[in-house]
């Protein structure tokens, strides 16, 4: 199973071959599926990154979108609740939210039923950035998934939540990333 590499990349086989020859404890298979999954991640997200900069947002900003879609209409959380989701710090959602509401993504009030409280809330054009992503990801994940049979994506899918369940379980507070990425 060859892996594409990067230009100053090892392809899978060569990394686990070093790592085999500095650490005689390796079991290959494990680091084999570690180290594709690995690469997979980063490099979807290279992906998706293109994808939304053709949309003129950032994964970043897709984050955001995506959070507040996912809390259901009318698509509204406080900016500290987005935070914590997306594991940034307080400082760095604000940034971020406040480069959003310059570019039409969301807007920021105050809660009129308590003006302490700021809500952060999809625009329609937030909205229809999110969809458009959306469509572009569905493309290139079905793409992605275009060798394998109903079946096969199955075993996939199950096999992986059943993996992101043990982790999950292992490590609670891992949701969201260390430091932000911006």
């Amino acid at each position: 199973m060859g892996d594409t590499p990067g230009p100053s990349e090892p392809t899978l086989e060569e990394q686990i071959a070093a790592y085999q020859r500095e650490f005689q404890d390796l079991d290959p298979q494990v680091e084999e599926i570690v180290s594709a999954l690995g690469r997979l991640n980063r490099r979807m997200n290279v992906a998706y990154g293109r994808q939304t900069a053709t949309l003129g947002i950032s994964n970043a900003e897709w984050e955001v979108l995506k959070a507040l879609v996912l809390s259901g209409a009318p698509y509204q959380m406080g900016p500290g609740d987005l935070a914590k989701r997306l594991g940034l710090t307080p400082a760095a959602m604000t940034h971020r939210i406040d480069r959003m509401v310059g570019e039409g993504l969301v807007t920021r009030d105050r809660d009129e039923s308590n003006r302490v409280r700021v809500i952060v809330e999809l625009t329609a054009e937030g909205r229809e950035k999110w969809l458009e992503a959306m469509r572009l990801a569905t493309v290139f994940e079905e793409d992605l998934l275009q060798d394998l049979s109903q079946e096969e994506r199955g075993v996939l899918g199950e096999v992986l939540t059943r993996l992101l369940r043990r982790v999950e379980h292992a490590q609670p507070d891992a949701g969201g990333r260390l430091s932000d990425l911006d």
